[in-house]
C-alpha cells in the first residue's frame, strides 16, 4: 500500500526551477514511481523503511498538469497541479489572521476567484495522534473562492496575489502557523538544546510537567479547554455589552484567565510541539521561501529572541533540506495595551529581528512599524504587511527590484559636533530623502554620559542625514529612535517605508548599532 503525505493533493502547487520532493509512506511495496506525463518526467523513489521519497528535477512553470504516484498495480493521481512559486506562511496569530477578518477582506473575497493563487492550510492539532490523521485525511490545497478563501492567511493572500501578478505564475501559500506561539514551539528539541540561552524554554516546561504522567497531562489540558471555552464565551458577551471595559474588571466578572493552560504533551504552546504536529508533517515540501510573522509571544524573553530565531531558521533549513531557504521576516509593528506601561520589550524584539536580517544569509526584513494599532495586538489591515513582504521577496530573492525601492531607511552612523548630533541613514541608495510628519523630532532621544534620556528639541533633515539637539543634553553621546512599544510613526524614507527604530548605546547589551568615538578633529564618528 502506498500513501502520500497529506500536503500532496489535487490543485497543489509545486515549486518551479528547484528539485521537487514528493514523499509518503508505503508497506510491502515493490517500488514507487512518481511521474508528470505532461512534462515527460518520471522518477523512481528511494524507500527507507516505511517512508519513500522521490526527487523530481527542476521544472519550468506550468499552469496545470497531473502527478502520478504508482507502485505495482496501485496508482494515485493528483490533477490540476501547477508548477509555480511556493511560500510557507509561518508564525503566530498575525500570520494566522484570516482574510474574512481583514479590513478589506469582504472586498477581496468577492473578487479573489480570478487570482492565480492557491492555499494549503496545515491542520492544527495539539498532538500527533489519531485526531491529526483524521484532520489530514480531509485537508488539501484550495483554489481561491469567496467562501473557500475565508480562512486563508490575509498576509499570505496579499503577498501571493501581488507576486503572482508580477511573475505571471501560480503562487501557492502553505500556511503553517498558530496564534500565541513562541518560536520555541516551531523547532526540534535537539536544536533548542544547542544554545544555552534557549535552555530556559525547556527548563520551564520540565518544571511544569515534573512528576506528571502523559495521561494526567492530557486530562489537565482537556479540563482547561472546557474551562477556557466557557471563560471565552463570558468574555465575548461582556465586551459586546461594554466594549471599553477594563481588563481588571473582565477578570473580576469572568474569572481567572488561565491561558495558555497547563503545560504538557497536549498544550500546543509547549516547546517543540508544533514542530512535531505541523512542520514535520509538511517537510520537506519544496518551497521558494518562508514568510515569518512572529515574536509577540517571546516578549517575555526578548534578550533571547535573536539566538532563538537564528536557531529556528537553521532548524527549518535542515528540516526542509534547503540550506539556502530564504526567510522574509516581518518586523513587529507598534503596539501596547492601554492599561500596560511601556515595558520597552518589543523594542528588543524588533532589534533582534533586524539583527537576524543583518547577520543571517538569505533573509529579508519587512518593516511594519506603522502597521500597528494601539490596544489591538491584531491590526485588521494586512495589505501593507503583505506588500512589504512582497517587496522583500522581489529584491532579496528574485532580484527584480532595486533595494532603494524595497529597503527601509536604517541607522548607518552618527557624528558629534559640540552640542549637536548628526545621524546618517542608509536605504541602499545614494540619497534617502526622508519624509516627515509634524512632531517627528521628539521621536529621537539623546543622552549624555549620565545615560539619562531626553527627547530632541530641535531637528533638521538634510538629504540622508538628520541633525538633532536638546538643551537638556549639552554634550550628547548616544541616541535612540522610537525606542518604545507604541508611538505614532512620523518619519519615512523617499520610498514610503518607515525609518527603522534603533539605539546606539554601548552600555545597553544586545545593540548592534554603532557607537560614537571622538575623532582627531574634535568631531566623532561611529564604528
Amino acid at each position: 500500500m502506498i500513501k502520500c503525505a497529506s500536503v500532496f493533493s489535487d490543485n497543489m502547487v509545486l515549486q518551479r526551477e528547484k528539485p521537487v520532493r514528493i514523499f509518503g509512506v508505503c508497506s510491502g511495496s515493490s517500488g514507487v514511481t512518481v511521474s508528470i506525463p505532461e512534462l515527460s518526467v518520471s522518477v523512481r523513489a528511494v524507500i527507507r523503511g516505511e517512508r519513500w521519497e522521490a526527487v523530481l528535477p527542476p521544472m519550468p512553470a506550468f499552469p496545470s498538469c497531473s502527478v502520478l504516484v504508482e507502485s505495482g498495480e496501485e496508482k494515485i493521481t493528483f490533477s490540476n497541479v501547477a508548477l509555480g512559486e511556493v511560500w510557507i506562511a509561518g508564525g503566530q496569530s498575525n500570520m494566522e489572521f484570516e482574510l474574512h477578518s481583514d479590513k478589506n477582506g469582504a472586498e477581496e473575497l468577492a473578487k479573489c476567484a480570478g487570482e492565480n493563487v492557491r492555499y494549503y492550510y496545515t491542520p492544527k492539532c495539539e498532538m500527533n495522534d489519531e485526531k491529526l490523521l483524521e484532520m489530514e485525511a480531509v485537508t488539501g490545497w484550495n483554489l481561491p473562492s469567496q467562501e473557500g478563501s475565508r480562512a486563508w492567511s490575509a498576509v499570505g493572500y496579499y503577498f501571493a496575489k501581488e507576486l503572482s501578478r508580477t511573475l505571471g505564475v501560480t503562487v501557492g501559500v502553505l500556511g503553517c502557523n498558530w496564534g500565541g506561539t513562541s518560536a520555541s514551539a516551531w523547532m526540534s528539541r535537539d536544536y533548542l538544546e544547542r544554545d544555552s540561552r534557549l535552555i530556559p524554554y525547556l527548563e520551564d516546561y520540565d518544571r511544569a510537567t515534573a512528576g506528571k504522567s502523559r495521561e494526567e497531562m492530557i486530562r489537565e489540558y482537556d479540563e482547561y479547554l472546557a474551562y477556557h471555552a466557557d471563560w471565552e464565551r463570558k468574555m465575548q458577551e461582556l465586551y459586546a455589552q461594554r466594549p471599553d471595559v477594563k481588563w481588571a474588571e473582565v477578570l473580576e466578572i469572568c474569572g481567572e484567565n488561565r491561558y495558555p493552560g497547563p503545560m504538557g504533551v497536549k498544550n500546543p504552546m509547549r516547546p517543540c510541539g508544533l514542530y512535531d504536529t505541523m512542520v514535520s508533517r509538511v517537510a520537506p515540501y519544496s518551497a521558494r521561501g518562508v514568510l515569518w510573522y512572529q515574536g509577540e509571544s517571546d516578549d517575555h524573553r526578548p534578550a533571547a529572541y535573536y539566538p532563538l530565531l537564528c536557531t529556528m531558521i537553521e532548524c527549518w533549513r535542515d528540516t526542509f533540506r534547503d540550506d539556502e531557504l530564504p526567510f522574509m521576516i516581518v518586523q513587529l509593528p507598534m503596539f501596547r495595551y492601554a492599561e500596560d506601561p511601556d515595558y520597552k520589550h518589543w523594542c528588543l524584539i524588533r532589534e533582534a529581528q533586524e539583527k537576524v536580517f543583518r547577520t543571517v544569509r538569505n533573509t529579508g526584513l519587512a518593516p511594519a512599524l506603522d502597521c500597528g494599532e494601539f490596544n489591538n495586538i491584531h491590526p485588521t489591515d494586512k495589505t501593507q504587511v503583505g506588500h512589504r513582504l512582497y517587496l522583500q521577496a522581489m529584491s532579496q530573492v528574485y532580484g527584480l527590484f532595486g533595494e532603494h525601492m524595497t529597503m527601509a531607511p536604517s541607522y548607518s552612523h552618527h557624528t558629534l559636533d559640540g552640542g549637536k548630533l548628526t545621524v546618517s541613514f542608509r536605504n541602499y541608495s545614494p540619497v534617502c530623502e526622508l519624509r516627515s510628519r509634524e512632531g517627528w523630532t521628539e521621536d529621537f532621544e539623546l543622552s549624555g554620559a549620565d545615560a539619562q534620556w531626553y527627547p530632541a528639541e530641535e531637528g533638521t533633515i538634510h538629504g540622508e542625514q538628520i541633525t538633532l539637539s536638546s538643551s537638556k543634553v549639552p554634550e550628547p553621546e548616544n541616541l535612540r529612535y522610537l525606542w518604545t512599544n507604541y508611538s505614532e510613526v512620523r518619519l519615512f524614507g523617499e520610498n514610503g517605508l518607515p525609518v527603522l527604530p534603533f539605539r546606539t548605546c554601548a552600555q545597553e547589551s544586545g545593540s548592534f548599532a554603532g557607537t560614537a568615538i571622538r575623532t582627531t578633529d574634535g568631531g566623532a564618528s561611529s564604528v
